[in-house]
């Protein structure tokens, strides 16, 4: 499974146009510096209590993918992150990730 690192890790660049071509995120703190249109991020498996956060410098909207078998806010299979944002994403249970988008 993927490990989550505590660390911040910047300089990421986000690939792939689906959950499972997309790059898998393993820190706690991740910020994207360059990305191509329609590429993506996928979260660590969801485990209730869990945090990952995200911060799109990119110049692109980026999709962030859940884990297989897990959804983001109420069932959706993906959320869209708009550049110069951060969202915040927790688990409350084991199969679901909530997003905090920052203004």
């Amino acid at each position: 499974g993927v490990q989550t690192c505590a660390l911040p890790i910047s300089g990421l660049v986000a690939t792939g146009s689906s959950a499972t071509d997309a790059l898998q995120l393993s820190a706690v703190f991740n910020t994207l510096t360059t990305s191509s249109a329609s590429t993506g991020v996928k979260l660590p498996p969801t485990e209730a209590g869990a945090l990952v956060g995200i911060r799109n410098d990119s110049g692109q909207t980026i999709t962030v993918y859940p884990a297989s078998g897990s959804t983001i806010n109420a069932g959706a299979s993906s959320y869209s992150l708009a550049t110069a944002k951060t969202a915040l994403f927790f688990a409350p249970s084991a199969t679901t990730w909530a997003a905090i988008l920052t203004a």
